[in-house]
């Protein structure tokens, strides 16, 4: 598999967080707070393939353009970044040893707790 980082949607979790749109929430919160297929069905077909790739920090290239399969690595409901997701990300980058995502994803991972600290 070659997934590499999906630099425009790092980017814009970056900027969602930045903005305070994301989720503390617990590392196994992710299975109840992950989109279904068919929310992100609809997602698609309201908004377009290409914003849905916005909300996937990985790309395989593998994959055949304008398919679901070519977008990995979830990090939100198509609203806030969720910090649960990035956690799972941040576990499976390691795992497959997909460097660049597990350095963005363990940015995203601080930058999500640093601003939780500080608001208290």
């Amino acid at each position: 598999m070659a997934i590499r980082l999906n630099r425009p949607a790092y980017e814009r979790a970056k900027n969602l967080i930045a903005r305070g749109r994301y989720a503390f929430d617990a590392r196994d919160d992710w299975s109840e707070h992950r989109p279904s297929a068919g929310a992100e069905n609809d997602f698609i077909f309201e908004h377009g393939m290409a914003e849905y790739a916005h909300w996937h920090l990985g790309i395989d290239d593998e994959r055949r353009e304008g398919t679901k399969g070519r977008f990995s690595f979830p990090y939100g409901d198509f609203d806030r970044v969720h910090r649960c997701a990035v956690l799972s990300a941040e576990v499976r980058a390691g795992q497959y040893r997909y460097q660049d995502l597990e350095i963005a994803v363990a940015h995203l991972h601080g930058e999500i707790d640093a601003l939780a600290l500080r608001l208290g």
